[in-house]
């Protein structure tokens, strides 16, 4: 990771790095993506990137535990959150909870308070499979990728810290680098990193030989099919 590819990733959209992975990798398949639709807090923003800070919560029911045991464990998960990670470059880190009550998530875990205070901590979003609140009044530039909207809290309360959880069928572990926006997150294989840069601009550069010559022309057949020619000798 470097400055220069940081400020890349944070100019495109999700769907650009999903395929740029794959011009990383020279072949179809990579698969490390959410499934189904999620729910983003401002679709005008541009994408979150950053390391996954991992947790995970429940809300239907109240906790069983000990309140000295929840409020330690609380406090843990704040510690963690505000943990800059270590060795790397100065990358913004990104809450990544999954509700354990997904998907009969009831407990909006998301909303003014807690955006306020993970924003504070420099983190650049949050993406979750649990719900949302409190929309118009989250933090600003604070994004939520979410589950669900929901009015209540319930009983939420934290489960576990920094362990591997699963959002929309992704699996993520703490330190993963994650980009996100309106369409969804994936996780971006460390062995792509060093050639990512190169593989989204060269992505860019191809999709303009389709692109430049239709966008809001008309074209006959036979002119596509000169433009579909050079589009798919540029790819290979």
């Amino acid at each position: 990771m470097t400055p220069e590819l940081f400020k890349l990733l944070t100019s495109v959209d999700t769907p650009t790095v999903c395929n740029a992975i794959e011009v990383a990798q020279g072949q179809r398949g990579f698969s490390d993506f959410t499934r189904g639709t999620m729910l983003c807090s401002n679709v005008n923003t541009s994408a979150i990137v950053g390391y996954a800070r991992t947790a995970q919560i429940a809300a239907t029911e109240p906790s069983k535990e000990p309140k000295d045991v929840i409020r330690a464990r609380r406090m843990a998960y704040y510690k963690h959150m505000s943990t800059v990670t270590e060795g790397l470059v100065e990358v913004p880190s990104i809450a990544v909870i999954e509700d354990m009550d997904y998907p009969h998530a009831i407990g909006a875990y998301w909303g003014e308070v807690n955006t306020n205070i993970h924003k504070a901590f420099g983190m650049s979003g949050a993406l979750t499979n649990g719900v949302m609140r409190d929309l118009g009044d989250m933090a600003e530039n604070f994004t939520v990728i979410a589950g669900s909207i929901g009015p209540s809290h319930g009983f939420v309360h934290v489960k576990t810290v920094g362990e591997p959880v699963e959002i929309f069928g992704m699996r993520v572990r703490d330190n993963d680098l994650i980009h996100a926006d309106r369409h969804g997150a994936i996780v971006i294989p460390r062995s792509v990193i060093g050639g990512l840069e190169a593989a989204i601009n060269k992505l860019l550069r191809t999709e303009k030989i389709v692109l430049e010559p239709t966008y809001g022309k008309r074209i006959t057949f036979e002119e596509f099919e000169h433009i579909w020619a050079s589009f798919e000798a540029a790819r290979t």
